[in-house]
């Protein structure tokens, strides 16, 4: 899905990262953990085009993105990408569905076809019958289940998620997680910046950002269906 090569970050003489380089398919969760400062939020802004590396490049089918045009970035960003913000950035002033329904205008516009419901999307992050609610007036697990019912409406190719489960308890964790899960396995590729040893240790493969390794595959498929590997 994406492929992240010699990825490097400046600003002014200091070094942020260098010689970043991994890899995500469909189907697989990849955990970017780090120190405080270390630059997870900007590696994910630099892979979801919102902000530039200062040497690399990012690819997807054999392009790399960091060279397109403004209508090509755009069309990436509408097409392939979904994120999940720590400040969840929704339309505060809007009712949920409002929210959502963005999502479901950019999916019939690029793929033309049903998918996921609003209603189905709320039901299954616990937030059946909130529809008509202004998202003001939601706690801050709420939105974030919000934003994360609109991913699953939009059902992206890549997801960028920033700290997701940062402001969460053990139990809206464990929703988020589970649903980020189901969509990797239903084909999507999933980033998390996360300082979460639970969120970590339920990804396929952990990159360290401060020390530009994989340095784990530590998601134990074989524990959830009863058999030791």
């Amino acid at each position: 899905m994406i492929d992240v090569v010699r990825l490097s970050k400046t600003f002014g003489t200091r070094t942020l990262w260098s010689d970043v380089t991994f890899s995500v398919s469909r189907g697989e969760m990849l955990a970017l953990v780090g120190p405080s400062g270390s630059g997870k939020s900007s590696l994910l802004n630099c892979i979801g085009l919102l902000d530039k590396p200062s040497a690399g490049e990012i690819r997807h089918k054999g392009q790399d993105v960091t060279r397109f045009g403004p209508r090509a970035t755009r069309r990436f960003r509408r097409d392939v990408l979904g994120y999940l913000f720590q400040n969840y950035a929704l339309i505060e002033n809007a009712s949920v569905s409002a929210n959502l329904e963005v999502s479901v205008k950019l999916r019939r516009t690029t793929r033309g076809k049903p998918g996921v419901t609003v209603v189905e999307a709320l039901d299954r992050v616990g937030l059946a019958g909130r529809e008509h609610e202004k998202v003001h007036h939601l706690s801050g697990g709420e939105q974030q289940r919000v934003a994360l019912a609109r991913l699953m409406v939009k059902q992206p190719a890549l997801i960028l998620a920033d700290e997701p489960t940062g402001a969460l308890d053990r139990d809206n964790t464990a929703v988020v997680m589970d649903i980020l899960r189901e969509m990797s396995e239903g084909g999507c590729a999933v980033v998390v910046a996360t300082h979460d040893d639970h969120v970590r240790d339920r990804c396929d493969a952990v990159f360290a950002v401060d020390e530009n390794a994989v340095i784990a595959r530590t998601w134990p498929r074989h524990e959830h269906a009863g058999t030791t590997s």
